[in-house]
Order: C-alpha cells, then structure tokens, then sequence
C-alpha cells in the first residue's frame, strides 16, 4: 500500500484499541464518573481527560492523590470495568468513523494487521468478537503480553519493538495507528511510522512533528492511499 507522504511501501499494520478503533475511551470516562460518585469519591468530571494515554507513574499519582487506600481503588477500578462490560454487552461500544471501512480495505489488499493495547487479553477478544472485528487481525499483543516479556507499557517504545518482531516485517514497511500522544511517542520511539486520529483529545505540537499524518477520522487516512 502506498501512503502520500511516505516513501516506503506499507505491508503491516498496527492498531492502537481503545478510541482508535472504538468509542470504548468515552465508555471508560463515562463509567469512571459513575464509579466516583457511587463511591463518593471527589474527583472532577473531566479528570479522566487529563488522564487519556497516561503513564504508569502518572495513573499512579493520580491513584494516589484521590484514594485514601489501595482496597478503594480497586473497587473503583472493579465497577469501572464492570460498567464497560455491562454496556458493551448492551450494544453500547462502536466502531468509530471509517473504522470499517479502513479494515476491509487494508484486508482486500492483504495487508498484515494486528492490535497493540495496553488493556488486558480478557477484554481486547471481548471487544473484538462483540463488534465484529477479531478475525482482520493476525494476532494482538495486551497487558499480559508486557508482563510475560518484562516490558515497559506505552509510552516506551518496548511493546511497539515486540510486535515489529512478531510480524516479522521490516519496520520501514509497518505504519501504526494511534489516538494518543503517549501511544505516538511509543510508536516512534521505536521507529515505526505512526498516523494519529485523536478521540478524546487534539493532537499538540509534539504529536503533529512526530506523526507523519493527524486525521479526523479512518476515512480521511483513506483519502491519503
């Protein structure tokens, strides 16, 4: 697949999950303030913004400034993704504009693909068998993945590096997919081409220099090939 505005041909490509190819960051955000108020807990609406791609050691800080003990961020955590859960069986998470579209595309032009998340195996299969989506995809690499391999998650490059091994491509061939500016550097960090269709938040001017492409949405990036 030619791309304008990158040189190499491209054969493979990786996906970020969570809204890049769903709307499931909104379900979260939506979920955490459910969570928050059932548990009295004090926290801003829009906190969960703020915390979109975050790191390790920021969802840490965060943990640690609005929950008085571990035992109440794990129930917090739990009913989080249980609400997801709840409302993903519900018919409530959706492929996101162009997502479709891309999929069949890539996959009518025998193009690798595969999904690198940081979020866990059980709900990776869970959200791709519910919208349709598991069999366009090679294999996907998940939060298990970075524990079994001793790995850095996003934004170190680490996990990116693991699946340019997996898919045994030359990184010149790969491009990725990203909605966040922690899944961008991770993607570039490891020297792999990365598109961003943000989701939640705009792209900032780290992102638009190491991006080859910021598009609004899957259709756009079609436009491009």
């Amino acid at each position: 697949m030619k791309v304008q505005g990158i040189n190499e041909r491209v054969r493979g490509i990786l996906f970020d999950m969570d809204g890049l190819l769903m709307n499931s960051e909104k379900l979260y955000w939506q979920a955490n303030i459910v969570a928050a108020k059932e548990a009295h807990i004090n926290v801003p609406d829009d906190l969960y913004l703020k915390l979109v791609g975050s790191s390790e050691d920021e969802m840490n800080h965060f943990y640690h400034r609005y929950f008085s003990s571990y035992e109440q961020r794990n129930r917090f955590i739990k009913r989080t993704n249980e609400l997801v859960w709840q409302w993903t069986d519900e018919g409530k998470l959706k492929l996101l504009p162009g997502v479709q579209r891309a999929l069949d595309c890539f996959q009518h032009l025998a193009l690798s693909m595969a999904i690198v998340t940081s979020n866990t195996e059980e709900v990776v299969e869970h959200n791709l068998w519910v919208t349709g989506i598991r069999n366009y995809f090679d294999f996907h690499l998940n939060s298990a993945d970075i524990y079994r391999n001793h790995i850095k998650p996003k934004p170190e490059p680490d996990i990116y590096l693991l699946a340019a091994e997996r898919m045994g491509l030359p990184k010149r061939n790969l491009l990725a997919f990203e909605d966040s500016s922690s899944g961008v550097k991770s993607a570039t960090s490891a020297g792999i081409k990365c598109v961003m269709i943000p989701n939640l938040l705009p792209a900032n001017d780290q992102d638009k220099d190491s991006a080859v492409a910021v598009c609004s949405s899957f259709d756009e990036f079609l436009e491009k090939i």
